[in-house]
C-alpha cells in the first residue's frame, strides 16, 4: 500500500493558473464523485483552496493510480495537461504525511500561521467521509493532521499576532505611503478578506475609510463595525476619483476595473498616484491598467515580499513546528508499520476468543446450578487469561513490524498458531486434543 499526494500551490503555479483554481473550486462539482475513474486508487481526499489544489490517496499500484488521479485533476480544472503537468508536485509515502501536516500546520502557506487552511482541510474531509472516499488509512491520516495543527498551535507562537494576506496587503500599503492616516482608502468587497484589512487599517489610525460591495446591507454592517463610509457598487468607478489606496478583494470572476474605466478618471484625477492592492484570485483590476501613468498595481504575487519578512521573524517558531511535525510523521510511520501485522493479530485474537467462546459454552452446559453472577465472572476469568495470554506474542510482533525481516516473525507466528487453517477446524481439532 502506497501513501500519494499529488497538486500544485502558489509556490508551484502563477496567478493566472491559480485563477483557474479558484473558479473551479466555487463550482458545486466536486471530483470525488467520478472516483470511480480511478479504479487502482483506493481511498482518495481532495483539498482545493484559492491558491491549492491537491489530491491524497492510497493504492497498491502506485504509477497507474497516479495517472488516473493525474487525468481526474485535469478534467477536474478544465485544462489540458501539458498546460499543468510542469506546476504539479508529487510526494510518496511519508513525504505526503509531512507535506499535508505542513500544510495544516500552515507552514506552507503563502503567510505562515494563517489559520484558514486548517478549517478547509476539517471541510474537505467531512466531505470525503459523506462520499465514503476514504476508509482506514486516510481518516487515521486525517485525524493524526488534525491533532498535529493543534499541537503545533499550543506548542509554538506560531499563530501569534495572527497574519493574513490582509495584513500582508495593508503593510504593503504602510511601505508605501509611511502614513497611511491622512489617506483615502477604498475596500471592494465586504468579506473576510476585507474585514481583516479593515481591522489592520485600524490599526495604522486610518480615519478616511469607504466601502465598495455589491450587497449594500453588508457594506453597511462593515462600515458601521469600522467606522467607515460606504458607497454603491455602482459607482465604483466615480469612487476612484478620490481614492488613494483599493484594496480589492470579491469574488467576481471578471475584472471590475480595466484600462478602459480608469484612463478618463486618471485625467480627472489629475494624475494624482493611484495603489491598487488586488488580493482577489482571479484578480479584480485588469493588469493592463498598470500601464496608466501614476497607477501602481500589486496582486497577490508581489505581496510574497512581505510574505518573506514574516517567514523570517517566524522562523524560530517555525523551526519548532517542524520538529514536532517531524517527531508525529515518524510516530505514524510506525502505525503504518504495524498495518502488514494487523491481520495476523486479528487472526490470532479471533482464534483465540473462538476458542473461548467454545470452550465457555461447553462448560457452563454442564454447570446448569450456576448463578448469572457466577457464569458472568467466569467469563470475565476467561476473557482476562485470554488478554495476557495473547499481550506477549502480540507486542512481540508489533515490536517487529518496523523491521525488514516482519514477515519472517508473521509466518512464524501463522504457523506457530496454526492460523492458515480454517477457524472452525481449529477450534474443534484443539478440544479434541485437550480432552
Amino acid at each position: 500500500m502506497e501513501i500519494t499526494l499529488i497538486g500544485m500551490n502558489h509556490k508551484t503555479a502563477p496567478v493566472a493558473v491559480r485563477e483557474r483554481l479558484a473558479q473551479v473550486c466555487r463550482l458545486d462539482e466536486s471530483p470525488l464523485e467520478k472516483v470511480r475513474q480511478c479504479p487502482a486508487v483506493d481511498e482518495l481526499f481532495y483539498l482545493s483552496t484559492c491558491n491549492r489544489v491537491e489530491f491524497l490517496f492510497t493504492t497498491a499500484n502506485g504509477p497507474q493510480a497516479l495517472e488516473q488521479v493525474k487525468e481526474l485533476m485535469f478534467g477536474h480544472l478544465g485544462l489540458p495537461g501539458l498546460q499543468l503537468e510542469s506546476h504539479l508536485y508529487v510526494h510518496h509515502d511519508l513525504e505526503a504525511v509531512r507535506h499535508l501536516f505542513r500544510v495544516a500546520s500552515s507552514l506552507d502557506s503563502m503567510v505562515v500561521g494563517e489559520p484558514q487552511i486548517l478549517g478547509q482541510i476539517k471541510a474537505a474531509y467531512r466531505e470525503a467521509t459523506q462520499r465514503k472516499t476514504v476508509g482506514v488509512v486516510l481518516n487515521r491520516l486525517l485525524h493524526k493532521t488534525f491533532s498535529v495543527a493543534k499541537r503545533v498551535r499550543t506548542e509554538t507562537n506560531i499563530g501569534c499576532h495572527a497574519v493574513s494576506i490582509s495584513y500582508a496587503a495593508v503593510e504593503l500599503a504602510r511601505k508605501i505611503f509611511g502614513r497611511l492616516h491622512d489617506k483615502r482608502i477604498m475596500l471592494v468587497g465586504a468579506g473576510e478578506m476585507a474585514e481583516l484589512g479593515a481591522q489592520h487599517l485600524l490599526a495604522q489610525r486610518v480615519r478616511d475609510m469607504v466601502v465598495v460591495n455589491r450587497t449594500l446591507e453588508r457594506a453597511l454592517e462593515l462600515a458601521a463595525r469600522f467606522g467607515a463610509s460606504t458607497a454603491p457598487f455602482e459607482n465604483l468607478l466615480e469612487a476612484l476619483v478620490d481614492a488613494d489606496i483599493v484594496i480589492s478583494s470579491t469574488g467576481s470572476i471578471d475584472p471590475i476595473v480595466t484600462y478602459r474605466d480608469l484612463k478618463p478618471r486618471m485625467r480627472r484625477r489629475k494624475n494624482r498616484p493611484l495603489f491598487f492592492i488586488d488580493i482577489a484570485v482571479p484578480r479584480d483590476i485588469d493588469p493592463e491598467v498598470n500601464r496608466l501613468d501614476n497607477v501602481y498595481l500589486y496582486d497577490i504575487d508581489d505581496l510574497q515580499g512581505i510574505v518573506d519578512l514574516n517567514l523570517t521573524e517566524r522562523r524560530q517558531e517555525a523551526q519548532r513546528a517542524e520538529h514536532i511535525i517531524e517527531s508525529e510523521t515518524l510516530r505514524f510511520q510506525q502505525w503504518l508499520q504495524t498495518l502488514d501485522v494487523v491481520p495476523t493479530i486479528i487472526a490470532l485474537r479471533r482464534k483465540a476468543e473462538a476458542i473461548r467462546q467454545a470452550e465457555l459454552k461447553r462448560t457452563l452446559s454442564q454447570l446448569p446450578d450456576l448463578g448469572e453472577r457466577e457464569r458472568e465472572a467466569i467469563a470475565v476469568l476467561t476473557d482476562s487469561i485470554l488478554k495476557k495470554m495473547l499481550h506477549d506474542p502480540i507486542v512481540f510482533l508489533k515490536h517487529k513490524s518496523g523491521r525488514e525481516s516482519k514477515r519472517l516473525f508473521v509466518d512464524f507466528t501463522q504457523q506457530l498458531f496454526n492460523l492458515n487453517e480454517d477457524r472452525s477446524s481449529s477450534a474443534s481439532s484443539l478440544d479434541s486434543h485437550e480432552r
